[in-house]
């Protein structure tokens, strides 16, 4: 959207409506504006509001509202229409498969990735009561929760990070399980009780990192979030995407997939070496399998690790619960 007989561009962002996501485009907005100026990119940025379907419908569980990109689909149609020029996304709500003509034009770097409990008593999960109300709509910490603490009584609580924090009060929760990185991006970390670790409960693909999406043929775009790119980050999350991809895996489907940086690579100028951690659980916990392994290709190592999964029962568990 260049302004005829301008030099000066406003570059218009989509996103989401929530604080969170207001105040992380915010930040990525911040970001992009600094580096423009570095490389003589002169642009001014407009924030652009946008419902999206899993916004609309509140009152159902994720996995029962159905399909993929619930909170993209809507934005990125105004990427393609030419209404917005960039999105901002929650990179674990992308889903893996991008529409024609656009992409994902950076992943800068992961604020903390693990899940979190904010509790009404400050307790963290080995120390909640007997039998004590968690909520969270993700089947993904359900299950994982449930296969560390079978006597926890998960209920479904959406909405906003704020709405759901409310909740634990007014609704008689014992503690809520959010992701660690919204409350940081909000400046509420004082506000977690505890920290999950990966090894008990492994997040959500992406999760702690942002997607920054914009159209295939925005070359000016491109080249300033090309800057913006955090390369470990954006190779995790390849990995992780890739272990999505290969289970074609949305929000009906407990799954998880974690990867890090393991160490340098094996070889001069090589990428480095990944491990990653991936995960196909029941909905009840009582089944939950996980699989880590290592490789400095992302994709492959993504899809390794979901066919390790696979022959251990987990495309039958995908069979069953996603059907």
């Amino acid at each position: 959207m260049v302004q005829a007989g301008k030099r000066r561009r406003t570059i218009v962002v989509g996103t989401r409506q929530s604080a969170l996501a207001l105040t992380q485009t915010g930040q990525v907005i911040g970001e992009l504006t600094r580096l423009a100026g570095k490389l003589g990119i002169e642009a001014d940025f407009e924030i652009r509001k946008i419902v999206t379907k899993g916004d609309r419908i509140l009152d159902v569980t994720l996995s029962k509202v159905g399909g993929k990109g619930l909170f993209v689909k809507e934005i990125e149609q105004a990427l393609l229409d030419g209404d917005i020029d960039l999105a901002v996304h929650s990179m674990k709500d992308m889903p893996y498969e991008l529409p024609e003509g656009l992409v994902n034009g950076a992943v800068p770097k992961r604020v903390d990735p693990r899940d979190c409990l904010v509790s009404r008593d400050g307790l963290g999960l080995t120390e909640l009561p007997q039998g004590a109300r968690v909520g969270t709509s993700s089947l993904r910490r359900a299950s994982q929760l449930l296969a560390a603490r079978p006597d926890l009584k998960l209920e479904s609580v959406r909405g906003n990070i704020d709405t759901r924090i409310r909740k634990l009060e007014s609704e008689g929760f014992d503690a809520v399980v959010l992701a660690a990185a919204g409350l940081y991006r909000m400046g509420w970390e004082a506000k977690i009780s505890a920290y999950i670790p990966p090894d008990v409960c492994v997040p959500a693909v992406g999760q702690g990192a942002l997607g920054v999406e914009c159209r295939a043929d925005d070359a000016e775009v491109r080249r300033l979030l090309e800057r913006y790119e955090d390369p470990d980050t954006a190779l995790a999350v390849r990995a992780e995407r890739s272990f999505l991809g290969a289970l074609n895996g949305g929000c009906q489907i407990p799954i998880g997939a974690y990867a890090t940086i393991a160490g340098p690579s094996d070889e001069p100028g090589g990428r480095p070496l990944l491990e990653m951690t991936g995960i196909v659980g029941t909905p009840d916990g009582k089944v939950l399998l996980k699989e880590t392994r290592r490789g400095s290709d992302p994709e492959r190592l993504g899809k390794e690790t979901a066919d390790a999964l696979k022959e251990r029962g987990a495309d039958r568990i995908l069979a069953e619960v996603g059907g």
